[in-house]
């Protein structure tokens, strides 16, 4: 006889009740959220671009890598009939594409050419602005240090403009180690999602060792990730806790606990789901920080306040540092494909402004 197995389905974790979870002593219960938080410009526009080809175009629309580092969102496109795939090769052949908001090299567009692939590029504008410095300095005969984290897509795309000419430096003590040939032609970059301090850290130390390294013409690292963490900063020494919606393989989202326990939070912890929140973290906590990355939408953050107030944190204060209006437009592949069929080009349905969720 042939035994057969019958997989268990996983039973959810029991919550503990309010009244088992200790309360801080002379202190009322409250939350900070930090703002801005969310959605930046870059991810909108990349997800909306994979929601107008799926309505405009139909299922399936191929997405090379996640569009954004957020579990959420790459689940809900799937359902709508987005295939994720990791490498082009994946794709058939006369497909349609969406390269991710994170960027590609010259040879993921090779390789999509060869395919006959219809293409829509959502990278980033910022990410966009980075490769062209790559580029433009690899051609004037610069070497280039590139900041920023070893397989991340960013870097890969990055690196794949000008491989000769990039050397990567991933933290302060790569720093203080990289070997580079005699050159008075030097120039540092960086990966748009890191902590901004860390990053000045890791130049600090490439600027003693190589005093003819020169800056870019402009900042690298992305105004979202610097308003998102300049928030969590003026949160962080005001609490006991600090909750960071975003996924793991999210670097901002990470950078966001970093930045966060650096900056006087008594603990922090991140989170891609409300449900993944420990309750345990709550004994004795007054008052929880909340924020969230720039690739998670603002439903996910709801879900998070909405179980903090059954625990006892009704009151809500924003904690703002900074407003942010910036938008992009949709890609150019698509919004031309869009006017060509009569349809609107904006990313904004009806012209109006969006809200920073799925729909």
């Amino acid at each position: 006889m042939t035994a057969v197995t019958v997989p268990v389905p996983t039973m959810p974790r029991r919550r503990k009740d309010p009244t088992e979870i200790r309360d801080p002593e002379g202190a009322e219960k409250k939350v900070l959220l930090a703002a801005p938080r969310g959605y930046c410009a870059g991810v909108d526009r990349a997800v909306i671009a994979v929601e107008r080809a799926l309505e405009h175009y139909g299922a399936p629309v191929y997405v090379r890598k996640e569009i954004v580092h957020n579990r959420h969102v790459v689940e809900t496109l799937s359902e709508r009939g987005a295939i994720f795939v990791e490498e082009t090769a994946q794709v058939p052949q006369g497909a349609r594409v969406v390269f991710s908001a994170h960027g590609v090299s010259p040879q993921v567009h090779q390789e999509a050419a060869d395919l006959e692939l219809r293409t829509i590029d959502a990278t980033c504008p910022l990410v966009t602005k980075v490769h062209r410095e790559a580029v433009r300095f690899a051609k004037q005969g610069y070497s280039i240090l590139l900041v920023g984290h070893a397989g991340h897509e960013e870097v890969e795309g990055t690196m794949g403009e000008a491989p000769e000419a990039i050397t990567l430096v991933q933290n302060p003590e790569e720093a203080r180690t990289v070997e580079l040939p005699e050159t008075d032609k030097l120039v540092w970059i960086s990966q748009t999602t890191l902590s901004v301090d860390e990053t000045m850290e890791t130049v600090g130390i490439l600027r003693e060792r190589f005093p003819a390294l020169t800056d870019p013409p402009s900042d690298d690292i992305c105004y979202a990730t610097q308003n998102r963490q300049v928030a969590v900063k003026k949160v962080a020494p005001a609490a006991d806790l600090v909750l960071v919606v975003g996924s793991a393989n999210s670097s901002n989202s990470v950078r966001l606990v970093e930045v966060a326990l650096e900056h006087g939070a008594k603990a922090a912890h991140r989170v891609d789901f409300a449900r993944e929140v420990d309750e345990e973290w709550f004994h004795d906590v007054a008052t929880v920080g909340v924020t969230s990355g720039a690739s998670v939408p603002d439903t996910l953050v709801q879900d998070l306040l909405r179980l903090l107030a059954d625990y006892g944190y009704h009151e809500v204060e924003e904690v703002r540092t900074a407003e942010e209006d910036l938008m992009f437009s949709l890609p150019s592949e698509l919004r031309k494909d869009l006017k060509a069929a009569g349809l609107a080009t904006s990313n904004k349905p009806g012209g109006a402004d969006r809200e920073h969720e799925l729909r």
